[in-house]
């Protein structure tokens, strides 16, 4: 039986007057790559927001394993197992791809920030983060500082800090964006390496992008998920097809 790791039921969000959300009920399974797509003012960001502990829910119930994170703050909901990468990366700029990642690993094993202790006593974490910098195939810039990186390879980085922060959730919002057409196949080919080892929602414009990682897709319209399923069935989703102005997804 599929599990289920993250559940919307029910949920609104409003500002003022204006219902940005309307109602949204959404499964996500363990361990699927599950995209978000809509257009423009769909209400993604907003969505990832309640998700992520960063708006508050006007109604409605979020839970994460069966575990209720409705309207917790967001490092609340990301020690219960949630991380988000945003669309504007968000590393430690003037510290090196290796250390970013030692951040991050140390943080999901429990250790706090403390001066008095170096990190290089700490092998398992070097080791761990040199696997993972293979994987992201960063290794050759291991003592690069992150602001010194093209914007792929940060974008790849942030994604490995994000892994290694022991999220069994990620979310991902537009991890291709404003990459040329090789380095998004750079990044979709990352995420499917990670691909099973957790669970990944993600919003994506590109729909080339959208159709080679999904799993499954959801279609956000102002507020609304008006269709979820295989990309094939909402390819086919004559709802869908008509909110993209009337025209075929292709």
């Amino acid at each position: 039986m599929t599990r289920t790791a993250l559940e919307l039921k029910g949920v609104t969000k409003n500002f003022g007057k204006s219902e940005i959300i309307r109602g949204v009920d959404l499964q996500i399974h363990e361990h699927e790559r599950h995209v978000i797509i809509g257009p423009n003012g769909a209400g993604k960001s907003t969505l990832f927001n309640l998700i992520s502990g960063r708006l508050h829910a006007s109604s409605g119930e979020i839970t994460l394993f069966g575990e209720a994170i409705s309207n917790l703050p967001p490092h609340q909901v990301n020690r219960r197992g949630l991380s988000r990468s945003f669309q504007v990366t968000n590393l430690f700029q003037n510290m090196t791809v290796m250390q970013n990642l030692r951040c991050s690993l140390l943080w999901s094993e429990g250790h706090g920030y403390a001066f008095w202790k170096s990190v290089l006593g700490q092998k398992h974490v070097t080791e761990r983060a040199e696997s993972l910098m293979e994987r992201l195939n960063l290794q050759h810039q291991a003592n690069t500082p992150a602001s010194l990186l093209t914007y792929a390879e940060q974008r790849a980085l942030e994604i490995g800090a994000t892994i290694a922060s022991g999220a069994r959730v990620i979310l991902l919002d537009e991890p291709t964006a404003g990459m040329s057409r090789s380095e998004a196949d750079d990044v979709v080919q990352l995420i499917q390496r990670m691909a099973g080892e957790c669970t990944l929602v993600l919003v994506e414009h590109d729909l080339g992008v959208v159709f080679e990682l999904a799993d499954r897709i959801s279609v956000l319209v102002y507020g609304e998920v008006i269709a979820t399923g295989a990309p094939e069935a909402v390819r086919a989703n004559s709802a869908v097809q008509e909110a993209y102005l009337g025209t075929e997804v292709h």
